[in-house]
């Protein structure tokens, strides 16, 4: 049995993970799903971090997956809980002393998301085709039931930590993400972690699209080794 922590994106609530924590509670594995502060303006990466070491405590062995915007604090839990293994699962990557709100300008990523709106053909003010274009209607308007506002203040303070920490990590890079690009992350995983990304199809949502492969690649990544920054 394995412990599962999962850190939504921006402006996410625990929902996001029910089809993936369902499967992953059927195959025998404890998951815990904390919710963050995320609409609270007083609340910066630093709680957001206490709010998810609190899910772990001092229980060792979790696997902590963290997805997009959720790239930022994953980290910090690494310095503050007993994390065994970090997944980056299509998830922004920060570096010493960056607020996540220069992470666009300082990766190149508008360029990149214009370029890759142009190959799909999408236009640049459709958010349901930037996020959703894979996922079932009906799913997908669940999923706008769940959002919340998003506090501008995490994006506002520069990144605490003086380097990665030591935790194994694997990024999981979602083929069809039309949100963070595959392509784009290809390269910012290899300049920031200088690792290769394990892969997987579907787009930014994989969690609602893709629940029992990417069990399978969490389960997978508890019996291999994993490539570290």
């Amino acid at each position: 049995m394995t412990e599962y922590v999962f850190i939504p994106g921006a402006g996410s609530d625990s929902w996001y993970w029910h089809l993936l924590a369902d499967e992953l509670r059927t195959r025998g594995h404890r998951v815990a799903t904390p919710e963050l502060p995320c609409n609270d303006d007083a609340a910066g990466l630093p709680e957001y971090a206490d709010t998810v070491a609190a899910a772990i405590g001092d229980r060792t062995g979790t696997v902590l997956v963290a997805h997009s915007f959720g790239g930022f604090t994953a980290p910090l839990v690494c310095r503050r809980a007993p994390v065994e293994r970090l997944v980056l699962l299509t998830a922004m990557i920060p570096r010493p002393g960056e607020a996540p709100g220069t992470w666009w300008a300082n990766t190149g990523y508008e360029q990149a998301r214009r370029d890759q709106d142009e190959r799909d053909g999408r236009d640049p003010d459709d958010e349901d085709a930037l996020f959703f274009h894979d996922v079932p209607p009906a799913l997908a308007a669940q999923a706008r039931e769940h959002g919340r506002r998003q506090s501008e203040t995490p994006f506002a303070a520069p990144w605490p930590l003086p380097a990665w920490p030591s935790t194994p990590t694997t990024f999981l890079l979602c083929r069809d993400d039309r949100f963070l690009p595959a392509a784009f992350m290809r390269r910012v995983v290899a300049e920031r972690l200088g690792i290769v990304p394990d892969e997987i199809d579907g787009g930014h949502m994989v969690a609602l699209t893709r629940p029992r492969q990417l069990a399978d690649r969490l389960e997978a990544y508890t019996t291999t080794d994993s490539t570290t920054p």
